[in-house]
């Protein structure tokens, strides 16, 4: 039987693909309003697992055990708070209040077959149009990927206190609105599909290249986003060709992880990654949801994007990789979505086919170029670009100021070799 901090780790690890099943579940049977007690349930759960899982060993089916259990849970708190909290919503309130219809009422909203329906109602309620960004993202992560208020703020790089008083208000407007967890209506779905996407493709570029200064790359992140935009193609009406989009844009992205760090934690920059080590798969898939992607009359930034990522899946090598191409991609897509961060991207295509002189004007031309001043990356590009120009003294100084904007560890060792580098 393994050690207490080795189940710990275990039993988290598995609750955490199943507590945002739970928890959508539980807050469509108890109601929007009653979202925390459906958090204490899971949590409750959770602890139970760890208790007889001591003495017992993990059962055959963990997951099957774990929801079982939290049903269970579920079902004794409405009988015996029945007459002292009101659960369910307009429709279920009065069949779970009454002695004689609680279970059956209970059962009927639990089936299996709903849970997949119940974690999309859950995101769009998460995405509710009148919830900041920074809000969505944060209770995405709480609610349907089962992350701790410790590991939300440490992925956000901000306090727990400020992720416990955002969740707090959330709850408020969710009680206070009387948010149902609904599918919006055909007229509305597009908007809010706008949002969810967002919020999901922001909590996988957290996992991809994260913020915290530990890891690199969170994979339980980049699967948790991954799992929950493939609950949008599962459902017929958000299969819409931006979402398949993403997905590809994902599984490209995704592909290459096992080539970005070396055993040590190091960054492996992109011309000197081991190709071999790309997820041919994940490749193939990205491809099949490319090819799901293309109907319509829709082109997204998700497209344009998943369409960059998979010139560089496709080179053979780095130095075959087809820059002119990727050009006119930043360029299609800064037309349809200007940023300065996609701007930024296309002074680094630019780089490539015409050399850093050219690069140099093309950045220094970016307008609101102080948006990008707090982004490690546009120093790291400016460092680059003079390294290339041989202007040493002023590389080093980009380089440093770079370093003083990231937290990563990995990040700040990949800009001291560069450093290194130049002084050679």
């Amino acid at each position: 039987m393994p050690e207490s901090p080795q189940l710990q780790s275990t039993v988290n690890h598995l609750f955490r693909h199943q507590a945002g099943k739970v928890v959508a579940v539980l807050t469509h049977i108890f109601g929007s309003h009653n979202i925390e007690l459906a958090e204490d349930v899971v949590q409750d759960t959770l602890l139970t697992a760890l208790e007889q899982w001591k003495l017992k060993g993990i059962p055959n089916n963990p997951d099957g055990w774990l929801f079982i259990v939290a049903k269970n849970k579920a079902l004794n708190l409405i009988k015996k708070q029945r007459h002292h909290i009101l659960f369910g919503d307009d429709d279920t309130q009065i069949l779970l209040q009454s002695g004689y219809t609680i279970e059956t009422t209970f059962n009927k909203l639990a089936e299996e077959e709903l849970i997949k329906d119940d974690q999309l109602r859950m995101m769009f309620a998460c995405c509710h149009l009148e919830i900041s960004e920074e809000t969505q993202i944060t209770l995405i992560l709480k609610t349907l990927c089962g992350f701790s208020t410790a590991e939300i703020a440490k992925t956000l790089l901000t306090s727990e206190d400020t992720i416990s008083k955002r969740l707090y208000r959330t709850k408020e407007f969710f009680r206070q609105q009387k948010v149902k967890l609904e599918i919006p209506s055909l007229g509305e779905i597009k908007n809010r599909t706008d949002a969810v996407l967002n919020s999901i493709y922001l909590i996988f570029n957290e996992g991809y290249n994260s913020t915290n200064s530990e890891e690199l790359i969170r994979k339980d992140v980049i699967e948790e986003a991954v799992l929950l935009c493939k609950l949008l193609t599962q459902n017929i009406h958000t299969q819409l060709p931006e979402v398949y989009a993403l997905m590809a844009l994902m599984c490209f992205h995704s592909s290459r992880s096992d080539s970005r760090l070396t055993s040590a934690g190091d960054i492996i920059l992109l011309p000197m990654q081991d190709r071999n080590k790309w997820n041919k798969k994940l490749i193939a898939k990205g491809n099949e949801y490319m090819n799901q992607a293309a109907f319509g009359n829709t082109i997204s930034t998700y497209h344009i994007e998943a369409t960059i990522a998979y010139e560089h899946c496709h080179a053979q090598s780095y130095d075959k990789t087809n820059w002119q191409k990727i050009l006119e991609y930043y360029d299609w897509l800064y037309n349809i979505s200007p940023s300065q961060i996609t701007a930024m991207n296309r002074v680094v295509a630019i780089l490539q086919l015409h050399g850093a002189d050219v690069a140099l004007k093309e950045l220094e031309a970016i307008s609101d170029k102080e948006k990008l001043e707090t982004y490690y990356l546009y120093y790291s590009l400016l460092g680059e670009i003079h390294s290339q120009l041989y202007n040493r003294n002023t590389a080093q100084q980009y380089f440093e100021k770079a370093i003083g904007l990231t937290q990563s560890e990995a990040e700040k060792k990949m800009l001291q070799h560069k450093i290194a580098a130049l002084l050679n």
